[in-house]
């Protein structure tokens, strides 16, 4: 099972990984000097717009720090930089024995333009719920809540799409291999493991800083 921390836990163990690790500090990608715990990752394409920071949250939503970061981390972070800043969850399955019913759900509603809000109401029900098994009567309790058609959702959800786009997401983390979630990527190619708060507003400031300088 893949590693996972919580993420106030995670500024206090990175600190103490400096040496080891080697990423905290600055580094060049591109023109831009970046500040803070993180990886460039070579053999991966920068996505970066100027003025914007994307942020890919590979994230499980059976695991309960992803639960955490989601509601308090991402919040922190949104309230910070505002429409500066681009956050979308790719699902990364580390809990065993869970089935993808969740993940298919949330990649069926981000085509219908309600990915967050469905996102919100899945980490809710499996977290603060307890509803570990999401039938068909409690799906349709959740697609009603996000303002979505029913019927047309199940269309959508009995199709190979969600499923591929779930499965296209979960080979996307192995290749960058993640070891524990939450883990954050921003603008494609910057892998954070410590997902404190704190040492995020660091790089993305610093993303956002070096767009200044050019």
């Amino acid at each position: 099972m893949a590693k996972r921390r919580g993420w106030r836990g995670s500024l206090l163990m990175g600190l103490m990984a400096v040496a080891a690790l080697g990423f905290v500090g600055t580094a060049q990608a591109g023109k831009a000097e970046l500040k803070g715990n993180f990886q460039v990752l070579s053999d991966e394409k920068s996505t970066h717009k100027p003025g914007k920071v994307q942020l890919t949250e590979f994230a499980d939503f059976y695991c309960p720090h992803c639960h955490r970061f989601d509601g308090e981390g991402l919040a922190i972070l949104e309230k910070e930089f505002g429409n500066k800043l681009e956050a979308v969850m790719v699902g990364y399955p580390v809990i065993p024995g869970k089935l993808p019913t969740a993940f298919d759900m949330y990649e069926q509603a981000k085509t219908m333009g309600k990915g967050a809000e469905m996102k919100r109401a899945l980490f809710r029900t499996i977290h603060k719920d307890k509803i570990g098994i999401i039938d068909k009567a409690i799906r349709e309790v959740l697609i009603r809540e996000v303002g979505l058609d029913p019927a047309a959702f199940e269309e959508g959800l009995a199709s190979a799409k969600p499923a591929k786009a779930f499965e296209d997401g979960r080979k996307w983390g192995d290749r960058i291999k993640i070891q524990q979630t939450p883990t954050v990527l921003l603008d494609g190619n910057i892998k954070v493991e410590q997902i404190d708060p704190e040492n995020l507003k660091l790089i993305i400031h610093s993303i956002l800083d070096g767009d200044g300088k050019k």
